[in-house]
């Protein structure tokens, strides 16, 4: 297993603070730095600027990734050229994770001017389409989603950039062990990690690939301070933002994205009564405090340090790439972020770097 380091938008960093914490991640042994995307910085370009900083302490930089971006944002042209530039600049040392985002909401596709096609659809023609540019094939493809005539990527020798698909559901997941390089997970636990990998195997059996040439990654959430109280809480607005889902969403809507998700690892009634919360005019932090601590740690770690890597151990069962995901009480504390990255760096780990 190797472990990479996740830094998001939401812990406040400046590019200063990046480019340093780029090459403490070296330093520390990790094998990889990654960030998700959404509607603001350019992530390519965040990838490119650490994977730059760590060259400063190895000279052939560790790997860069982003987990995932939404495929709505971008064609699959435009994805193709920005991953390929990277490969090119980093020496193939770019992995691309795209995902479907919020697809399944059908306010969010028609913001974006997408059609509505299902979720599977629309990454079946992005992984598809994008592979085929990537590997310099002159592309005609004709999906509900994506229809291209004759395009083809301008970058020679084709660059080699693998494509990690995000994936929850057992569909998703099946996707991903037929088309995809590798599976990124989120918030699993280890008994939802064996399932999803079952799921994988399922998939590649459709083209009679072998299960053990897909990549399973997951972001792994975990916060250190020694007042566990507010380590415990930003973990509980993390998983807040994923598992409650839109205040409109309808019940077969529930049934979709990370809401089916937690619900599918025992978090159904808990999750039940925050709705009841927040229809009552709950803040936030009053639905988090309502989340249990012991369904926390099934998906993540908060506390002091010195416990942080057992819990990690645990969480990483399983999987190729274990991702720790700062998680920090404060934002913008570089302190904060650096304890968390000693506390699982990969030499207190079972890890190869």
């Amino acid at each position: 297993m190797k472990i990479g380091i996740g830094l998001d938008p939401t812990l406040g960093l400046s590019f200063d603070e990046q480019k340093m914490l780029s090459q403490r991640a070296v330093h520390l042994g990790y094998s990889s730095i990654w960030t998700p995307e959404g509607r603001g910085q350019d992530s390519f370009q965040i990838c490119a600027l650490r994977w730059a900083a760590s060259c400063a302490i190895k000279p052939e930089g560790i790997t860069t990734g982003i987990a995932v971006s939404p495929v709505m944002y971008r064609t699959p042209i435009a994805f193709a050229m920005s991953a390929g530039t990277l490969s090119k600049i980093t020496n193939d040392k770019f992995i691309l994770g795209i995902g479907s985002g919020n697809a399944h909401f059908k306010k969010e596709r028609h913001s974006l001017g997408m059609p509505d096609f299902s979720t599977l659809s629309i990454m079946r023609d992005y992984i598809r389409s994008t592979q085929a540019l990537l590997q310099g094939e002159l592309v005609n493809y004709e999906g509900p989603v994506v229809k291209l005539r004759g395009i083809k990527l301008d970058i020679k020798p084709p660059p080699k950039t693998p494509i990690y698909l995000g994936a929850l559901g057992p569909e998703m997941l099946r996707l991903a062990g037929e088309l995809a390089d590798g599976a990124i997970l989120n918030w699993c636990t280890p008994e939802q990690i064996t399932w999803s990998k079952n799921c994988i195997a399922e998939g590649s059996k459709r083209i009679d690939r072998t299960a053990d040439s897909i990549q399973v990654a997951q972001y792994i959430r975990i916060c250190v301070d020694d007042d566990i109280d507010a380590a415990r809480q930003a973990l509980a607005l993390a998983v807040l933002g994923y598992a409650l889902g839109p205040r409109s969403s309808s019940g077969r809507k529930r049934k979709l994205g990370y809401r089916a998700h937690f619900e599918r690892m025992g978090f159904k009634d808990v999750l039940e009564e925050l709705d009841q919360m927040r229809i009552r005019g709950a803040t936030r932090e009053e639905m988090a405090d309502k989340l249990p601590g012991n369904l926390l740690r099934k998906v993540g770690y908060y506390g002091p340090q010195k416990g942080a890597s057992k819990a990690f151990n645990k969480l990483a069962e399983g999987l190729d790439l274990a991702i720790v995901r700062v998680v920090a009480t404060t934002q913008s504390n570089v302190n904060s972020v650096e304890a968390t990255m000693e506390a699982c760096a990969p030499s207190l780990l079972k890890a190869t770097t």
